[in-house]
């Protein structure tokens, strides 16, 4: 199969900044309301597991007005879309739209499957006048067959811009439930697929579930910042202020950094590209990781 060709512009858009991305129903109109209040960087429009199948359709129609609502404070807008072939066609007829910024892709399990959606996109993309390639992918793994494949699938397509573990799904279709030891292989492995490929690595380990315990979710929250996620999804408001906070970095941090860059531009003017820093030795690495931390706290 022939793979679209996307103008220079279109392959080189930057990755965003997904701290957190929230879960919304599409065909309840209260959440739908309210979702541009909760401080999301993004919110996910779902027209897969939290819609009943006989309210899809109406799902669909009131797709529209549910973009323009949930996008009001500047939150980028995603919507997930079902993995069944007939639903799939409809909720792409529906989803391609402007001020859609990417999709949910929900139980990819191979490269092929990434493209062949992404095809279906560029026609309806072209037929609707909208630009090439805007729609990015953001593909959840569900089953234990697509690990063998996450390098494929995460370079499957220029769209492609995040991965994420599903924890619920993966858990049941290994027949056990969504907990540590299950989950930190799978998700390190998205994680590292991910992060080759140049894409965002969303998720933490633990249930997507589990909100009420606000503590235990901000140092679940943590433990994935401190191995390379760059932020997670949220079923739940509560979910959505925590994740905003750990996914930044904090002001020890920030003020880490610009101590090690300052020492840097001093090194660089001795010739020097490995240096001590308060009993520390920096390199090159650790001082990427300093630039890192200013660029993630200038595009909060």
């Amino acid at each position: 199969m022939i793979k679209d060709t996307f103008p220079a512009v279109e392959r080189a858009m930057s990755v965003p900044r997904w701290r957190s991305l929230l879960f919304v129903p599409a065909h309840v109109s209260r959440f739908v309301e309210t979702a541009h209040e909760r401080g999301a960087d993004g919110v996910i429009l779902d027209l897969e597991d939290s819609v009943p199948q006989d309210q899809k359709g109406e799902a669909r129609k009131q797709l529209p007005e549910c973009v323009a609502k949930v996008a009001r404070n500047g939150a980028s807008v995603l919507v997930r879309v079902n993995r069944g072939l007939r639903a799939l066609a409809a909720d792409l007829d529906a989803a391609v739209m402007a001020g859609v910024h990417a999709l949910v892709l929900p139980k990819t399990d191979s490269a092929d499957w990434v493209s062949e959606i992404a095809n279906a996109v560029s026609e309806l993309e072209r037929e609707r006048d909208l630009p090439l390639g805007r729609i990015r992918f953001l593909a959840q793994i569900e089953t234990p067959g697509a690990l063998h494949r996450l390098a494929a699938i995460a370079s499957a397509h220029p769209r492609m811009v995040a991965m994420a573990l599903g924890p619920e799904d993966f858990g049941a279709a290994v027949g056990g439930a969504p907990e540590f030891d299950l989950l930190l292989t799978p998700n390190l492995s998205v994680l590292f697929a991910a992060r080759a490929a140049g894409l965002l690595p969303l998720g933490f380990i633990g249930s997507i579930g589990e909100f009420s315990d606000t503590d235990k979710l901000r140092e679940a929250a943590a433990h994935a910042r401190r191995l390379g996620f760059a932020g997670a999804l949220a079923i739940h408001p509560t979910q959505v202020a925590i994740f905003n906070e750990v996914f930044s970095p904090s002001a020890d941090e920030l003020e880490w950094a610009r101590r090690v860059v300052a020492a840097e531009n001093d090194a660089a003017t001795r010739g020097i590209s490995a240096f001590s820093l308060n009993g520390k030795m920096i390199d090159p690495p650790v001082v990427r990781r300093a630039h890192e931390i200013l660029a993630l706290a200038s595009n909060n």
